[in-house]
């Protein structure tokens, strides 16, 4: 019986790599981002380049919108088992914390942002391998006068 979970977890992490080194390559495409969650979205342009092992995904980028919008994106995770822990850039606030799992095709990660983003310091990251040559990149967090979930950034990213 340990035998068998010892193989299955060995499965598992190995699938994980298989699909962490799915994501590395360039990557390039467009998106919106809010400000905060009662603004309206900007449309932004991405360029992030990724790399991976079989238990870490580093991603390193930029975004533009309009000619005043301009950030560097990153994220670096680690699996440890099956769960992933990292650090998120590029927020205003600092260097946020990341934490979750992977589901399907995606990896599901909470923020704990540096301070309050939005009334809280909690969102989430979605970032999500679409087919053979896309990724999206989602970020959700909750709307203070409504409590209801939105979309703070949903960026499309696809290889040149």
């Amino acid at each position: 019986m340990a035998a068998a979970t010892l193989c299955i977890a060995g499965l598992a992490h190995a699938a994980d790599g298989a699909f962490l080194k799915s994501l590395v390559g360039s990557w390039v495409g467009k998106g919106t981002v809010k400000v905060d969650a009662d603004s309206q979205p900007i449309k932004i342009n991405c360029k992030f380049a990724s790399d991976a092992t079989q238990s870490s995904l580093s991603l390193d980028g930029k975004c533009t919108g309009y000619v005043v919008f301009s950030r560097a994106i990153g994220a670096d995770v680690k699996a440890n088992g099956k769960t992933y822990t990292g650090t998120y850039t590029g927020s205003s606030t600092g260097p946020a914390g990341l934490s979750g799992n992977r589901s399907g095709n995606a990896l599901v990660l909470g923020i704990q942002w540096a301070k309050e983003v939005n009334g809280d310091r909690a969102a989430q990251l979605r970032l999500e391998k679409v087919g053979a040559n896309g990724m999206r990149l989602t970020t959700i967090d909750e709307d203070p006068a409504t409590g209801k979930s939105i979309v703070i950034s949903d960026i499309n990213l696809s290889r040149p």
